[in-house]
């Protein structure tokens, strides 16, 4: 008991309390300071690790010596009598008192004004959600998410209004979240509801615009038509909202507010119109039998009508996405489908210069399939021209800014892409790799977190974040991170990576060689990378060579992909990008600090 005593009477408790609050205070600060000086993570770790090892040192001091007016004293020198312990630990009382009211304030102002839930609100934006399908028949629902697709890309032209895109919005479909939490989640003042009843010949629209803050009601109408109306009644119901949102937005008279936004797709045949719903319904399943059920249904609709022009360039997105995501079985199929893909490219445009899918559709084929970078950028530049608040088109403009190596620019626009559509996990991934070729990685790190949090199954997230962990210098947490990935493919490929830089050969070279024999044909560009990990320069040009020739599209990355930052002195580096039609890599070199394994 004398001892425990003893322990009250020199403050040890009072001076663990404050260590321990002043150890929490400045690992606060510094997780809220050090990401805008772009400070490593690891010095915080290291920090962290400091204040640990520190606490019983600085009980041991408060144990052996005492703070006295003449200064610092050991405590065996002081007559007991004259010891000021007493005062000195009503001091520590009052600063335990103030550290903790500021740790406080810290931690309540890092979740509700730094870190709060959802996004900033811009006053002129707006969310169309999922129309629920409300015909008996539940194989209606392709036609009520069609309509609603429809008007969103009807609302996006309009350049002054945020309009979320079609993935975050349909996040919401059948669920009961009400609209103050679903705006706060989309960043939006206005939603934009409906239902959906189709029978027979007819349809019958119900729609609704609420204010997503409290749900009340700004404007509503029901619209009950022959089938054969509906693009004017889709016309007519993106115009009714657009004059609505003036006059909410802009306190314009209704009548002078009147907006004309063209709803209806390029095509007057029902029939036509629902094989292109049905195409855009499987689409967006993402898998490689939905894509294909998506192409027989975009072809039956250019059948029934060839000069629907939405079809045709739905038609050539479809296949651009199976030879880009999906495993082609053969070289054969792959340069058949190409040629398909260009030809109904080429189709879209003539019939509908004006159409932003359209030009969206050329540049893909620019992109990915003839790697012309500086064609396709001034085509997606054509198709943000005519659909403004379009999120793909943002997101393809900074895939192409990123491989013509203008990195600030990708980010301003993947951070566009994220700003229009917030829960698409997609444009974190994107928008990642631009900040992890500028090596922004806790940023990076932090964004591609955020796209698994919405999607924990998609594919090449963790092979991603493995990358980055590697530039940081952490390859043990990589190799976990690879091992996470759920796409065979590029877990096989960050395993490599990963492997290696961690020093485990053995492991590295069979990823390597089961890269070589399944994928030397669909992932060249890949092996490539894994060797300019590996600093086998030879084979770095030998295998980015095979890329190329078999239209690998990762090398039109090759200016900001990882690794090769290396090699930008290499004259066979400039050459490739010569071949390319890139920037000369010196320059690119520069902008690219990356951190060596």
């Amino acid at each position: 008991m004398n001892f425990f005593a003893e322990l009250k009477r020199r403050n040890i408790y009072r001076a663990a309390v404050f260590y321990a609050a002043s150890a929490w205070l400045l690992v606060q600060i510094s997780t809220q300071v050090f990401p805008l000086f772009h400070v490593a993570e690891w010095t915080l770790r290291w920090i962290v690790v400091a204040l640990v090892i520190g606490f019983p040192f600085a009980l041991l001091f408060a144990w052996f010596y005492e703070w006295t007016p003449e200064g610092i004293k050991r405590e065996s020198e002081i007559d007991r009598s004259q010891s000021v312990a007493r005062q000195t630990g009503r001091k520590l009382d009052r600063w335990i008192i103030a550290t903790l009211a500021l740790a406080v304030v810290l931690l309540l102002t890092d979740k509700f004004v730094l870190h709060k839930e959802g996004i900033a609100i811009t006053d002129k934006s707006i969310a169309v959600l999922p129309f629920a399908n409300t015909s008996s028949d539940a194989g209606n629902e392709y036609f009520s998410d069609g309509l609603s697709e429809e008007l969103i890309s009807s609302l996006s032209r309009l350049s002054d209004l945020k309009v979320i895109g079609r993935t975050s919005s349909f996040q919401f479909k059948g669920k009961t979240d009400d609209s103050a939490a679903i705006g706060q989640k989309l960043g939006v003042v206005y939603l934009l509801e409906g239902s959906v009843r189709k029978y027979a010949e007819r349809v019958r629209i119900a729609v609704a615009l609420v204010k997503s803050e409290d749900g009340a009601n700004v404007w509503s109408e029901s619209y009950d038509r022959e089938l054969k109306d509906i693009f004017a009644v889709q016309a007519e119901i993106a115009g009714m909202v657009a004059s609505q949102l003036q006059v909410a937005l802009l306190g314009k008279d209704a009548r002078a507010a009147q907006m004309p936004v063209d709803a209806g797709p390029s095509t007057q045949n029902v029939d036509a119109y629902t094989a292109w719903l049905q195409g855009r319904f499987y689409f967006q399943k993402h898998t490689i039998g939905d894509v294909h059920k998506a192409i027989d249904y975009y072809e039956e609709a250019i059948r029934l009508d060839p000069k629907y022009a939405n079809a045709y360039a739905s038609l050539v997105t479809a296949q651009v996405q199976l030879i880009t995501v999906f495993a082609v079985p053969s070289r054969t199929e792959r340069q058949a489908l190409i040629a398909k893909a260009r030809r109904e490219a080429a189709i879209a445009l003539e019939l509908a210069p004006t159409l932003g899918r359209a030009h969206q559709a050329h540049a893909f084929i620019l992109q990915v399939v003839d790697f012309d970078l500086q064609a396709a950028d001034a085509e997606f530049r054509r198709a943000a021209e005519l659909s403004p608040q379009d999120w793909a088109t943002a997101l393809s403009l900074g895939v192409v800014n990123a491989c013509l190596g203008r990195l600030e620019q990708a980010i301003e626009y993947g951070r566009r892409s994220v700003l229009l559509d917030p829960l698409n996990s997609a444009n974190y991934v994107y928008l990642a790799r631009s900040l992890s070729a500028l090596g922004r990685y806790d940023e990076a790190d932090a964004t591609i977190r955020k796209a698994i949090e919405l999607h924990p199954q998609a594919a090449q997230t963790y092979s991603e974040l493995a990358i980055n962990e590697i530039l940081r210098g952490d390859t043990a947490a990589a190799v976990e991170l690879a091992k996470k990935e759920n796409d065979e493919f590029w877990r096989t490929y960050a395993l490599a990576l990963a492997y290696f830089a961690n020093g485990d050969r053995d492991e590295a070279d069979a990823a390597l060689q089961e890269l070589h024999a399944r994928f030397a044909d669909t992932g060249a560009f890949q092996i490539a990378i894994v060797y300019a990990l590996r600093k086998d320069a030879d084979k770095v040009f030998e295998w980015l060579d095979h890329g190329l020739e078999t239209r690998d599209p990762g090398v039109i990355t090759v200016l900001y992909a990882p690794f090769l930052g290396a090699y930008g002195a290499d004259p066979r580096f400039a050459a490739f990008c010569r071949k390319m039609n890139l920037p000369v890599p010196a320059a690119v070199a520069a902008a690219k600090p990356e951190r060596r394994p």
